[in-house]
């Protein structure tokens, strides 16, 4: 009877150990899955764009991170140092009256720009959409609503792309190919989808706090935070709802050519 029941013991233990191997197993297998999906998975860690301002019309510090992941994805923020060009961008996403005479300034002195447009803008202010697409500037994705794109499913954020793209499309035959995150607000994850829908994405070197409308009547502060910070590879950065930029955009243009810098189009950006 003895010698049964430690047989009985042994064939039970076996079974036991080979239950728990099996379960192990399965656990590893699963932890194995889940380390390399999260190997592969992009990071949507929503990332603020900044730069840190350099004295002498050096560049800027755009941080090694933003510099990192706008490098990988072929986007822009800062051309060469080498080259004395600069790129004047404009984000819109409603229009406050001044656009009109931004685009005569911008025709006057014969320099491109891009403008950054929401739904909303197309919208409401179709014609102005037009003329710029008229007058050889170029019109660039801020997206449909003006969400932060990290928050949202890689669904939503291809919805606020292309459906935009596919109005502007429909209404001025206009292919757009640059995005600007709003709110500068990015991930690794935003980046990618923005560059497998064909979009190249575009940041800044170059801004200064121009968009709040009860921050207007500062020309000379304005003038002076961009002629002074103005450096080669400029990617700028302003806003069309600013009062201030409409009227000191003429001079700052003239005197950014006094200092030997050309403005050029972000098609040829280098």
């Amino acid at each position: 009877m003895e010698i049964i029941m430690k047989k009985y013991k042994y064939i039970f233990a076996s079974m036991l150990i080979l239950v728990v191997g099996l379960i192990c197993g399965s656990l590893l297998n699963e932890d194995a899955k889940t380390l390399q999906t999260s190997g592969t998975a992009l990071s949507n860690k929503c990332i603020g764009w900044g730069i840190k301002r350099n004295d002498n019309h050096n560049q800027p510090d755009l941080g090694t991170t933003n510099k990192a992941l706008i490098e990988k994805y072929g986007g822009i923020a800062m051309g060469s140092k080498d080259s004395k060009n600069v790129y004047l961008t404009f984000d819109m996403g409603y229009e406050a009256g001044y656009t009109a005479k931004i685009l005569d300034t911008l025709k006057a002195n014969k320099v491109p720009a891009c403008f950054f447009i929401t739904a909303h803008y197309l919208n409401t202010q179709p014609d102005l959409v037009q003329r710029m697409i008229d007058e050889g500037h170029i019109v660039g994705n801020h997206t449909v609503n003006h969400k932060s794109l990290p928050a949202l499913s890689d669904e939503e954020v291809k919805e606020e792309i292309q459906k935009l793209h596919t109005a502007v499309f429909e209404k001025t035959g206009y292919e757009m190919k640059y995005i600007r995150p709003p709110k500068g607000e990015y991930s690794q994850r935003v980046l990618d989808l923005s560059k497998k829908m064909g979009y190249t994405t575009v940041m800044w070197s170059l801004a200064y706090d121009d968009w709040e409308e009860n921050k207007q009547g500062r020309e000379e502060y304005g003038k002076k935070k961009i002629l002074d910070n103005i450096h080669p590879g400029a990617v700028i950065l302003l806003h069309a709802t600013s009062k201030d930029n409409s009227n000191i955009l003429d001079e700052c243009i003239k005197e950014i050519k006094k200092m030997k810098y050309n403005l050029k189009s972000l098609d040829e950006f280098k």
